[in-house]
């Protein structure tokens, strides 16, 4: 559940039919921009939410949902029918392709809706850090040594003192990133050491995770970017992380400085944000770092990781300390 612009969250309340869109079109007909384009195979896989067979546009009728419209939030026939009953859309509602059409023709332009708000728990939030964490680096200091060899040991200094603590996040964060300047060539060699340098047993963690009930949630003060392609690999669909722009020329065009994780108690605010609009039955944090430590008061069980670094922050403060994913007998207690 969610209101606020770019959030990918459903919004609630009264709403009004606006606009029917697709009628007479074949079943499986993807739509972009409301315009019909092709027909969608069902044998053709793909991970990307598409819009498909109908459209029902909805227009706010509340003061919290007036954005609505502006939005594009739309009850549409989807491609990952296997997703449906979980979290996994844009803020859209989306039907099988059979019902979306059975409701398509049972309703009139204008007709009210009602989309209720959440009133019991859907899920289990595991939210995970992802640098020293789930991959062995850590990507703004690879990002400086793949640039500039030569500023290397001054980053890797201002990343440790930011970790540990010893100086704030916010602080830090900009002055890296005016030392390295690093261009999408960089970015994308760092994409690979992500993958490359998996913690071990991570995989298998991720994977009792989900077995269990839980939704993995990665939550990083690193680049976005960088960490999509290792989230996929690993089987975690959402990504909470810094973005990070280049020009068309692929050079640095700065990153998103206003974006939480840039500074401390920032992974507090993106969690409260996820318990709003999930009401989890529960909610871990994995991390390293003081920024995941801080979490503490906004989590069930707040767990320190000292597989990679350990900083004894972390480990003195943390509800349950681990030193690596191969303890099957501590992941399964913490995720029954």
């Amino acid at each position: 559940m969610g209101f606020a612009e770019g959030s990918l969250r459903t919004p609630t309340g009264r709403f009004a039919i606006s606009e029917k869109i697709g009628d007479d079109q074949p079943i499986h007909t993807r739509f972009q921009a409301r315009v019909p384009t092709g027909t969608w195979n069902p044998g053709d896989f793909t991970e990307d939410d598409l819009i498909l067979t109908r459209i029902l546009r909805l227009e706010g009728l509340d003061a919290q949902n007036a954005n609505t419209m502006d939005r594009y939030i739309y009850i549409h026939g989807t491609n990952r029918e296997d997703l449906l009953g979980s979290p996994a859309s844009h803020g859209c509602i989306r039907l099988s392709n059979s019902d979306m059409i059975e409701l398509f023709n049972s309703v009139e332009k204008d007709l009210e809706v009602t989309i209720a708000p959440l009133t019991g728990s859907q899920t289990k939030l595991l939210f995970i850090d992802c640098d020293s964490t789930l991959s062995s680096i850590e990507g703004i200091d690879e990002l400086a040594r793949m640039s500039n060899p030569a500023i290397f040991s001054e980053v890797v200094a201002l990343t440790n003192a930011a970790m540990d603590g010893e100086v704030p996040l916010d602080e830090v964060f900009g002055k890296r990133m005016k030392i390295i300047q690093p261009n999408r060539q960089i970015a994308e060699k760092v994409v690979h050491c992500y993958v490359e340098n998996i913690v071990p047993g991570a995989a298998a963690m991720i994977r009792m995770a989900k077995d269990n009930g839980w939704m993995p949630v990665i939550l990083s003060g690193g680049f976005a970017p960088l960490i999509a392609p290792l989230a996929k690999h690993l089987g975690i669909r959402h990504v909470e992380a810094v973005p990070l722009y280049f020009s068309e020329s692929g050079d640095y065009d700065g990153y998103g400085e206003n974006y939480p994780t840039t500074r401390n108690m920032g992974k507090n605010q993106i969690i409260r944000a996820w318990r709003e609009a999930l009401l989890p039955e529960r909610v871990i944090m994995i991390g390293d770092g003081v920024s995941d430590l801080e979490t503490k008061p906004d989590v069930d069980v707040m767990v320190g990781f000292g597989g990679v670094v350990s900083r004894d922050k972390v480990k003195s403060g943390a509800d349950l300390w681990l030193t690596d994913f191969l303890s099957s007998s501590q992941l399964s207690e913490l995720f029954v």
